[in-house]
């Protein structure tokens, strides 16, 4: 289905197509969106104009997100080169961040493909990570200033996020799946 429409709409290049045909192989979205790994919305509502501009706006906080967490591994990098002891939990965190805000991009993907799970785990994370960020950015003597602020940044970058993803068109684009019984 998406290999074909992706084919006829040329909007997609070879390396995405053998990325599909691989993630489809590895049944990824089985694993990753259990019983709802089917359940895809409807392909007016995915190329819908607000949807699009909404999955482009998204794709740009993204590198936002991005850009602050390699910012973060860059200066710690400086700050160690000129002598400065850089706490473990700065790179700990700084790594760790980078790697989920990357594999972001990967739900991100599968939502504008029109998988409702990955929506909802974008919805969720966006929601989940400026609160837990904040949290530990509070805890005294963890992080550096440069850090809190960094933590700030990304927060508030995922805070928009989350609005972004719960406007009354994006929800309207995604209703949940009903729920089937366990009889």
């Amino acid at each position: 289905m998406v290999e074909a429409s992706a084919q006829r709409s040329g909007r997609w290049g070879r390396a995405e197509l053998v990325l599909e045909r691989l993630w489809r192989t590895c049944q990824v979205d089985r694993l990753a969106g259990g019983r709802q790994h089917a359940y895809v919305v409807r392909q007016d509502m995915r190329e819908h104009p607000t949807t699009v501009r909404t999955f482009r706006t998204f794709r740009w906080l993204l590198l936002g997100e991005v850009t602050v967490g390699v910012s973060a591994i860059l200066i710690a990098i400086v700050l160690t080169a000129h002598g400065v002891v850089v706490p473990w939990a700065v790179w700990f965190r700084s790594t760790v961040v980078l790697m989920i805000t990357l594999s972001l991009y990967v739900f991100a993907w599968r939502a504008q493909l029109g998988y409702y799970w990955a929506y909802a785990r974008l919805k969720l994370f966006s929601r989940i990570f400026p609160v837990v960020t904040l949290i530990i950015a509070c805890i005294p003597g963890l992080y550096p200033t440069w850090m809190v602020v960094e933590q700030i940044v990304f927060s508030a970058l995922m805070v928009a996020i989350a609005l972004l993803l719960s406007t009354r068109h994006m929800r309207a684009v995604f209703p949940a799946p009903a729920r089937l019984g366990r009889g």
